[in-house]
This record gives C-alpha cells, sequence and structure tokens, in this order.
C-alpha cells in the first residue's frame, strides 16, 4: 500500500521557519511557494469545493440518521465527527501552506518606503 513514492513524499514535505525566510534558498523558497500555489487551486477550484461539501453532506446525513444513545450509537457519532474533523483539518492545512506562500512572497517584495 505504501510505496516509494509516498515515502519520497513524506520525506519531502515542506518544513517552514517563517522567522528565518531569509537564511532559506532559493530552492526552498520556491518548493514553498509552488506548494502554496498548488494549495490555491485547489482551494480556489469550485469541482473540488462541490465534491468536499456534498461528502460534508453525506457524513452529516449520518450523523442525523444516528438515532439513540447507546454505547454502539455514540461510537458512531464519535466516528463521523472525526471524519468531519479531518475533512476541515486538511481543508485548514490548504489554507496555511497558502498562507505560508503569501508571507514568503510579501517578504520577498521589495518594500515601497521612501
Amino acid at each position: 500500500m505504501i510505496d516509494d513514492q509516498v515515502t519520497d513524499s513524506f520525506n519531502s514535505r515542506i518544513r517552514i521557519d517563517l522567522n528565518n525566510v531569509k537564511k532559506m534558498t532559493p530552492a526552498q523558497l520556491d518548493r514553498v511557494k509552488q506548494y502554496g500555489s498548488s494549495a490555491e487551486n485547489l482551494l480556489t477550484n469550485k469541482e473540488f469545493a462541490q465534491f468536499i461539501h456534498h461528502y460534508k453532506f453525506e457524513l452529516l446525513d449520518q450523523l442525523s440518521a444516528v438515532s439513540g444513545h447507546t454505547a454502539e450509537t455514540n461510537l458512531q457519532r464519535i466516528a463521523i465527527s472525526n471524519s468531519l474533523a479531518g475533512i476541515d483539518g486538511f481543508i485548514a492545512s490548504l489554507q496555511k501552506a497558502k498562507w505560508y506562500k503569501d508571507k514568503v512572497v510579501s517578504q520577498q517584495a521589495p518594500s515601497d518606503i521612501i
């Protein structure tokens, strides 16, 4: 299930310290900007947003269909809620990548102070 491509992606994930942007290499800065641009493309893609919302609505339908308050139904509620939280966490990670890109770009831009 885990192949070399997944391992390489994990090992090459971006770690950012915005306090040291000036110490980052141009290659690192380019990776941050490219990664952020990819995240921004997903965030602004209407079809992607539609599928995300449809999936969340399906989960909410499942959650509303759980009736009763037994140990099993409470576990179902927790599992569905965790799925919803996971989706929200994924979207937050995309927003964070976009924010990092914007921050790096703004720190690289020459200031217009006269």
